[in-house]
């Protein structure tokens, strides 16, 4: 009798153990149960302790509330241009409501996949290869409208959907290739010939500039120089002005000035001023009136030594006169040699501009004696 009670009392105490574990219920965070009371929907066990009726409420399902990631292997797809693509997809969808989860679908992941896949052919069906490749926010934007329309009436809903590859055929992908290359290579090609053509103009721009600042300092430096040859000419014609030279003494200057003129193999033509030959003819004429004088002297009272002692007299005082012009010439025309270039000029009279006559160098001797 006793062993009799005593199995009934661990009987009855396994008994109440088992009751009290199956009427409490401890529910995860982001986690819903569906409790079924006789095979009826009865409540939803939201996160913590729950009390259950044990032996007559059971947990139908535990759905998870949080975000879930789901992807789906590659699908073939045909596009408008008969084209067939590889195209594997990647799914964003959570949970919203357990119960229509449950019981409005027996498998809602599996529902998604293939809706995804008939709606991905759809939208790919209508698209060439190209657009297909670059439209990619466009249909991920027509899948996610018309999976969360679908799946809503499910308790789902589908945050988003993203295509990780669109993959054509070898073939296309090596035509794809080449074509880029084409592309990249005509892109370089045109970049090159682009910068050439920069280059060259700034190239051109510059020697432009360079001639025009060289043109411009030649302009200058020959300004410069004339201004300074102009300078010295009439710091000259003002040192001869002053001076006030005689026709002798210009004569003077101007037959040492002649061998200059003269030198050089290419001088064809001699500038003879008319002055030079007015003062020989001078010369000449007061040498023959000094003649004729002694000619009509009676021969018995010429004193020849006192003719000759007067026109040594004479060339001495003449000597001595140009020497002095000459002297303060060349005083006049060292102070401006600093200044500017010197050009060799013939004196010339004061305030008359002297005509010039051109003649032959090789007959000018022929020509002076004559004159004499």
């Amino acid at each position: 009798m006793e062993a009799v009670i005593a199995i009934l009392v661990i009987v009855i105490a396994i008994f109440a153990v088992t009751t009290i574990i199956r009427s409490i219920r401890i529910v995860p965070q982001q986690r819903m149960d569906v409790v079924e009371r006789l095979g009826r929907y009865k409540r939803t066990l939201s996160p913590g302790l729950n009390l259950l009726v044990p032996f007559v409420d059971a947990v139908r399902s535990k759905v998870d509330m949080r975000e879930q990631v789901v992807s789906f292997p590659p699908q073939p797809v045909i596009t408008s241009d008969n084209l067939v693509v590889s195209i594997d997809t990647v799914l964003y969808f959570k949970v919203v409501d357990p119960v229509r989860a449950t019981y409005e679908i027996s498998n809602f992941l599996q529902a998604i996949e293939q809706l995804t896949v008939t709606t991905l052919r759809n939208v790919i069906g209508s698209l060439d290869l190209e657009r297909a490749l670059t439209s990619r926010d466009q249909i991920n934007k027509h899948l996610s409208s018309v999976l969360d329309e679908t799946t809503g009436r499910w308790g789902i809903k589908v945050t988003r959907v993203e295509i990780k590859a669109i993959e054509p055929p070898p073939s296309i992908r090596d035509s794809m290739e080449k074509q880029m290359r084409a592309e990249r290579e005509r892109r370089a090609t045109i970049l090159n010939a682009e910068g050439h053509k920069a280059a060259q103009i700034l190239t051109a721009e510059g020697e432009k500039q360079a001639a025009v600042l060289r043109a411009d300092g030649d302009r200058q430096s020959r300004i410069l120089q004339a201004e300074g040859q102009a300078k010295a000419i009439r710091t000259v014609f003002n040192a001869i002005h002053e001076a006030n030279p005689s026709q002798k003494v210009l004569a003077y200057q101007y037959l040492q000035a002649l061998p200059q003129i003269a030198n050089g193999t290419a001088n064809k033509v001699w500038i003879v001023p008319t002055e030079l030959t007015k003062a020989l003819e001078g010369m000449g004429g007061a040498l023959g009136g000094l003649a004729n004088m002694v000619g009509d002297l009676p021969t018995t009272t010429v004193d020849a030594a006192a003719v000759e002692r007067e026109a040594a007299e004479a060339a001495r005082a003449a000597a001595v006169e140009a020497q002095r012009v000459t002297a303060e010439v060349r005083e006049a025309e060292a102070q401006v040699t600093s200044g500017a270039t010197g050009t060799a000029a013939l004196p010339v009279a004061p305030d008359v501009e002297p005509p010039t006559e051109a003649i032959g160098g090789a007959d000018y001797d022929g020509i002076n004696q004559s004159r004499a």
